[in-house]
């Protein structure tokens, strides 16, 4: 295959896009937008930011060492720029933007209401890089709006109506799932239950979708 080839940059796309809350009293309230967060251990649950050192944000994460992941969905957009390109040094992002702060369990800075995921963090470690300082942290709680959940307590990601970012632009994830984990290697069998158990839950949404269209 005929290849074009660039200088090094940041390339990886897409990333996810979430909205970072932080601050321990009302008054230092802040929120910034970060697109360069994942994953980095299971157990315990570990996750990582990484946030530019001429950020508000920076020094409140540093002093406080507690942070939370809010993930973005679709009405959240707006509100999810506007937190990336304004300072919390000019404005209350959280005023302006009408998102509620609501109190974690675990730490002292507050989760935005309106995200339909919020990941409770702890910073364990900072790693200074040339540009960025990355905040490893633990996730020592999560919460999960009532709606995206089914009657099992399942959460139901693909209900959330999700963001990410691709090169400059935010994306909503509403394409269909092309495959399940470790389908390739799935047995006949297992796939047509996952089928049959995947269509009745859509038939259970729609039901639930045609209650509330008839109850306006």
């Amino acid at each position: 295959m005929d290849k074009v080839s660039f200088k090094p940059g940041t390339m990886l796309n897409p990333v996810p896009v979430v909205m970072v809350s932080c601050g321990n009293e009302p008054s230092q309230y802040n929120i910034i937008t970060i697109a360069w967060t994942g994953i980095i251990n299971s157990e315990p649950p570990m996750t990582y930011i990484s946030v530019r050192k001429s950020r508000h944000s920076h020094k409140i994460i540093e002093k406080n060492r507690e942070f939370v992941i809010n993930l973005c969905n679709e009405e959240l957009t707006f509100s999810t720029d506007y937190c990336g390109v304004k300072s919390g040094r000019d404005v209350d992002k959280f005023k302006e933007q009408h998102l509620t702060p609501v109190k974690g369990e675990m730490v002292g800075c507050p989760m935005i209401g309106e995200s339909p995921v919020n990941l409770e963090c702890r910073v364990t470690q900072i790693i200074e890089l040339p540009t960025h300082d990355m905040f490893m942290a633990e996730i020592v709680k999560v919460h999960a709006d009532k709606s995206i959940m089914d009657e099992k307590g399942k959460i139901l990601l693909e209900n959330a109506a999700l963001i990410c970012y691709n090169h400059g632009e935010y994306f909503g994830i509403k394409r269909k799932p092309i495959g399940k984990f470790g389908y390739s290697v799935m047995k006949p069998k297992t796939k047509k239950r996952i089928n049959r158990e995947s269509l009745e839950q859509r038939k259970k949404q729609n039901k639930s979708k045609d209650k509330k269209y008839r109850g306006k």
